[in-house]
């Protein structure tokens, strides 16, 4: 029992894994969360190409030694405006808007990388590197995290009215496109928030395989936010144990729990069946 607990509470004591952990925290609910509306919208094409889009402004970032998370907001801006341009053209559907956006940004950043100015551990933008977060870093993820869960709170009703009947949410005086265009939005500042701790590569792991997981599990919307907030929050933590223990990558170690929590979800829900 006291090995099990020393195994458990060893790496609480490393500030720098507190600090994970609570990012992490702040990462899981807010994707856990928002993940449960990308599902029930169809977005999560969209919210990896706000990913991928993201990589030439966190590069940008790192190249003019700014913060990377105004890099990243400014990357995601930036192909969310391309997608929402693209998809307004005749004849182009919201998919074709999204391949073109997500591969040219993608490869403008990959241009960027390999420019000679650009600094070492260039791959940390890609992958993320949960254990370097710092305390300003936590303050700043709380700043975007802690409105986009207010958001979600308060804008419960009409999304829940939008993402299951279109005509009735026009038929109680709720206009579909702008809860489509908050539900990107919020798409695009968790992204943001879940930059730090996962990378561009990694960060859509975060908002598709709680709440994919959690859909298996059951088909109430209520018990469904729930319970993909607590498979974020289990599998981040779960990640940064096996990274602590094992040596191995912070940000790959979350999305491999979050992927084989899935898959556990599948198996289960195939025996119950």
């Amino acid at each position: 029992m006291g090995d099990a607990w020393t195994w458990l509470s060893e790496p609480w004591g490393q500030a720098f894994m507190q600090h994970a952990f609570i990012e992490i925290g702040l990462v899981g609910l807010v994707g856990g969360w928002l993940g449960c509306w990308v599902l029930l919208y169809g977005v999560s094409y969209s919210a990896e190409s706000l990913a991928h889009g993201m990589f030439p402004g966190l590069v940008g970032a790192s190249l003019l030694g700014l913060p990377i998370v105004g890099g990243a907001a400014v990357g995601a801006g930036a192909a969310a405006s391309g997608i929402a341009g693209i998809g307004e053209r005749r004849g182009i559907d919201r998919d074709t808007a999204v391949g073109v956006v997500v591969t040219s940004f993608f490869g403008l950043g990959a241009l960027l990388a390999l420019v000679p100015a650009s600094p070492p551990g260039i791959q940390e933008l890609l992958f993320g590197d949960v254990l370097a977060v710092s305390r300003q870093d936590l303050l700043v993820t709380a700043l975007i995290a802690l409105p986009v869960l207010a958001l979600l709170w308060v804008l419960h009703e009409r999304l829940l009215a939008v993402g299951f009947d279109r005509s009735t949410a026009r038929a109680i005086g709720i206009a579909p496109r702008p809860v489509e265009l908050a539900v990107m939005l919020l798409v695009a500042a968790a992204v943001v928030v879940s930059v730090q701790a996962l990378g561009s590569l990694l960060v859509v792991a975060v908002l598709v395989a709680p709440a994919a997981c959690a859909r298996l599990l059951t088909h109430r919307l209520g018990p469904m936010l729930w319970l993909s907030v607590a498979v974020a929050v289990a599998g981040g933590v779960a990640g940064l144990y096996v990274s602590y223990y094992w040596g191995t990558a912070g940000g790959a170690s979350i999305a491999l729990c979050l992927v084989g929590a899935y898959l556990a979800a599948m198996a289960a829900e195939a025996v119950l069946r």
